[in-house]
Order: structure tokens, then C-alpha cells, then sequence
């Protein structure tokens, strides 16, 4: 019997997925331990809560939702690359990249930079072009 290996491009899969709840954390986390009456989060009503946030939490909400729109892309230039056979090495470096990136991108658009957020965006959907056709032959 073989074991399929579990590759760090598998575990950046798993990472990427964790950024989005790392950005709703830190869009609520101003809000936590506070009376719903003082401004503080609502778990009855989150959608709203979050809507009504400005600056930084703003901001960090907006990336979770961005963060996720990437990962379906993500997800199958992973997929699509190992079911090719892409080599792992280059793989597993662009994955990482990848989640690199994503995660600058999520700090830079919590700053308020959205000049280099933009460039940084635009970096990690080269590399995940760069993984889907990393297989390709």
C-alpha cells in the first residue's frame, strides 16, 4: 500500500484558508468584550455589525472577503498542478509565495496602502497563474 504524501503546497492550502478567519478576527476584535449597547460586537446581527465598522476594521473586513474570493483559484492551481505533475519543489515554493503574498496584501490593506496592496494583489495572481500551468507540459 503507498501513502500519498501531504506536500507543503498542501499545507499552504490549509494556511490560505485560515487568512480569511484571521482577518474577521481582526475585524471583530475591537468589539469583543464590550456590551452590544456600548458598540460592541454583535453576534446576533454580525453582517450588520461589520457593516456599520470603519477605518481598520473596515478595512480587514474587506480583505476577508477578498481573501476568500481568492481561494477557489488557488485551491485548483494546487489541485491542477499536482494531478499534472508539476515538480514539487517549484510548487511548493510558489505556494508559499502565494500565501506570502496574501498575507502582505491583508497587512497592507489594514494599513490603508492601496497602492502597494493593489501591486501585491496583482503579485499573487501571477503566482497562482504560475502555479496552475506549473504542470503543464
Amino acid at each position: 500500500m503507498t501513502f500519498a504524501r501531504f506536500t507543503v503546497a498542501y499545507w499552504c492550502v490549509l494556511v490560505a484558508a485560515l487568512v480569511p478567519l484571521a482577518c474577521s478576527w481582526l475585524a471583530k476584535f475591537h468589539g469583543f468584550g464590550k456590551p452590544r449597547s456600548q458598540g460592541g460586537y454583535d453576534n446576533h446581527a454580525p453582517r450588520e455589525w461589520l457593516a456599520r465598522q470603519q477605518g481598520w476594521q473596515a478595512r480587514a473586513n474587506a480583505a476577508q472577503a477578498n481573501t476568500f474570493e481568492a481561494l477557489p483559484f488557488f485551491f485548483a492551481a494546487v489541485i491542477i498542478a499536482h494531478q499534472l505533475g508539476a515538480p514539487q519543489t517549484r510548487l511548493d515554493i510558489l505556494a508559499l509565495l502565494f500565501v506570502t503574498l496574501r498575507i502582505i496584501y491583508v497587512a497592507m490593506y489594514v494599513a490603508g496602502l492601496p497602492k502597494t496592496r493593489s501591486a501585491i494583489w496583482a503579485a499573487a495572481f501571477l503566482v497562482n497563474i504560475a502555479i496552475l500551468l506549473s504542470g503543464w507540459r
